[in-house]
């Protein structure tokens, strides 16, 4: 069951956390606990140059609680891989602040489909988000310029597997996520959840993926599966209609599971 934001108060008690970038490993809180959202993320959340229909998004995203979970902190460098319209990348470069970067990866398979530049450059170009870089190439080459703390991708891990896609090598592309990680960095997917033994079935039709695909072939180029946050999951989604149904769209039953590169990896 999704949960509300916390309060003022409780973002306030942790402005003092570390600032270094996703931070050490620490035990996971249980799995249905929401995470506390650190002052840094809350201020990015309350950026006035966000568009206003992103901010009607908040109350169904979760995006504080999502980003605390990743461990996002200031100085932070990040990938936001298939970014869309920017959601996700205007909170990042507010909340990892001017010494961080954000990289905007979009797929060329993309870009070629839509025939059109994507929606994110025009985030990368607006002066109240210098720290953000858009980068265009294919999905098997993903890399950045520099070594990432952390790789995000929200509602599309399915989408790799798709036709139009390619569809993408996904054993090449995670393990090029994996190298484009500093060791003890993350790799944080968010999706919509399919049913329990589904694996690849409903990503084309439903748009859907079984978690338990996702952390097979994401722990098989080397991640460490380090635990899920519940704050997205919904249990009255049946996870047998298509994500784009009046009926559930923005409702869905989502997992979000957060995996690290070995600290001893390379």
């Amino acid at each position: 069951m999704r949960k509300p934001l916390l309060s003022l108060v409780a973002v306030l008690a942790l402005a003092g956390c570390a600032t270094t970038p996703m931070g050490p490993v620490a035990p996971p809180p249980p799995a249905d606990a929401p995470a506390a959202v650190p002052a840094n993320i809350a201020a990015a959340l309350s950026d006035p140059n966000r568009p206003a229909a992103d901010m009607v998004r908040d109350e169904n995203r979760l995006p504080g609680q999502t980003l605390a979970f990743a461990g996002v902190r200031p100085g932070a460098k990040v990938a936001d891989l298939i970014p869309g319209s920017g959601y996700f990348t205007r909170i990042f470069s507010k909340a990892v602040g001017p010494k961080g970067h954000v990289y905007a990866y979009v797929p060329d398979e993309l870009t070629k489909l839509a025939k059109r530049e994507p929606a994110v450059k025009a985030i990368a170009t607006d002066p109240a988000y210098k720290n953000v870089s858009v980068i265009l190439n294919t999905l098997p080459n993903f890399a950045a310029p520099e070594k990432l703390d952390l790789v995000f991708t929200a509602q599309n891990y399915h989408d790799m597997h798709d036709k139009f896609m390619g569809p993408a090598d996904l054993s090449v592309v995670n393990r090029q996520i994996f190298k484009a990680l500093k060791p003890g960095g993350v790799y944080l997917v968010l999706d919509h959840a399919a049913e329990p033994g589904s694996g690849l079935r409903d990503t084309e039709t439903l748009h859907r993926i079984d978690p338990e695909a996702v952390k097979r072939e994401v722990t098989a180029a080397g991640f460490i599966f380090e635990g899920e946050s519940r704050v997205l999951r919904d249990a009255s989604d049946t996870r047998k209609l298509s994500v784009f149904d009046p009926s559930i769209r923005g409702k869905t039953d989502q997992f979000i599971y957060k995996f690290r590169k070995p600290a001893g990896a390379r």
